[in-house]
């Protein structure tokens, strides 16, 4: 039998791996560090379910960042790191208060409602930021059994804005939850950009303010697939690991979600690859403030510029970049910056941005 390490495929390359545009961190492939990393988890048998080594080791790699109580549960993606999360920090007739803006509530296809089994309570917010005021427009009836009854407030890190939470905002609704007697999700899918921009260690605004559960993302940040229920208090959930089977993010392979993880987190591949995804976005910025007739709408704290211009001139340019309208009829639209998007890919849209504004 030949060796598995060593065999041919048959498999054939259909796309032009130097074509990049700027509508997803989504669309990047992975980094070269976290292929390296798979490839050293391949080969032999390993315990499945997370009673592999590379679990373990991720465990006190957490630990290293989110401090000694944090546990870490690798799932296979976003929503249902998300899903799980809050379905741990809820009753049945709980309900979460997050931002009109929030992933779970505009991106996830209802599945906190539907496969959760929760309510979502939301409010409009000006940069996607929830403050302690606009909590309480929804922090009310935990006694009205009419009403599905507020249990946590779940925000985004950075937000769906791309704007970023402060240290102190972010303590500043712990605390206010808490006081309510309410839980905190934080929903870190690009939380390794919000840490760049802030430059501060993850746990800052984590487990030293006082969240109570998040989820760390990787997939928008150079891994193939997977992210991580993280319960930083242990107190807030119970029988985590039964909700994520049943939550059918149990990976029987588990240490390919791990070792990922592993590769970002062990030393700084996590920050590099996010203070360079912010700062092409930074640079795209800079050179889109010089365009007469483009708004840039929100200030640019991460890896996104979200922008209005006219809708034809939207239209002509997404034939020769990728990238989404937000508000179509408003004609606002949203840039990505990722990890592997370079100066010359943000310089090349910034000119022919420049182009079709002139046509």
């Amino acid at each position: 039998m030949a060796d598995p390490q060593t065999v041919k495929t048959d498999a054939r390359r259909h796309h032009d791996p130097s074509v990049r545009g700027f509508a997803s961190d989504n669309y990047a492939g992975a980094h070269p560090e976290v292929l390296a990393a798979l490839a050293l988890a391949n080969g032999g048998h390993q315990v499945a379910y997370g009673g592999d080594e590379y679990t373990d080791h991720l465990r006190r790699i957490m630990h290293s960042h989110f401090g000694p109580t944090a546990e870490a549960f690798p799932v296979f993606n976003g929503t249902g790191a998300n899903v799980t999360a809050l379905q741990a920090l809820t009753d049945r007739w709980g309900a979460v208060i997050c931002a009109e803006t929030a992933h779970i509530n505009v991106d996830e296809g209802g599945a906190p409602e539907r496969m959760g089994g929760l309510k979502l309570l939301t409010v409009p917010t000006p940069d996607g930021k929830l403050t302690p005021e606009l909590i309480d427009r929804q922090a009310w009836g935990w006694d009205d059994e009419h009403r599905a009854m507020p249990q946590v407030v779940s925000i985004t890190q950075n937000t769906e804005l791309g704007t970023v939470y402060t240290v102190d905002e972010i303590r500043a609704i712990v605390e206010h939850a808490h006081g309510h007697g309410m839980k905190v999700h934080l929903d870190g899918a690009r939380i390794a950009n919000a840490a760049a921009s802030l430059d501060v260690p993850m746990r800052t605004f984590t487990n030293a303010a006082g969240v109570d559960v998040m989820t760390f993302g990787g997939t928008k940040n150079g891994m193939l697939f997977g992210e991580a229920v993280v319960v930083l208090n242990p107190d807030a959930v119970s029988h985590m690991k039964h909700l994520r089977k049943l939550s059918m993010q149990l990976a029987s392979k588990m240490r390919f979600v791990s070792v990922q993880l592993e590769a970002l987190l062990a030393k700084d591949l996590w920050l590099r690859n996010a203070r360079h995804s912010n700062e092409m976005a930074q640079r795209l910025a800079a050179g889109v403030h010089q365009v007469d007739g483009v708004e840039i709408l929100y200030p640019v704290q991460a890896n996104a510029v979200f922008a209005r211009l006219p809708h034809e001139v939207s239209e002509r340019l997404q034939k020769r970049f990728r990238f989404y309208f937000w508000d179509e009829a408003a004609g606002d639209v949203r840039w990505m910056c990722s990890f592997d998007t370079t100066e010359e890919d943000v310089d090349a849209f910034v000119q022919a941005l420049k182009e079709e504004m002139a046509r």
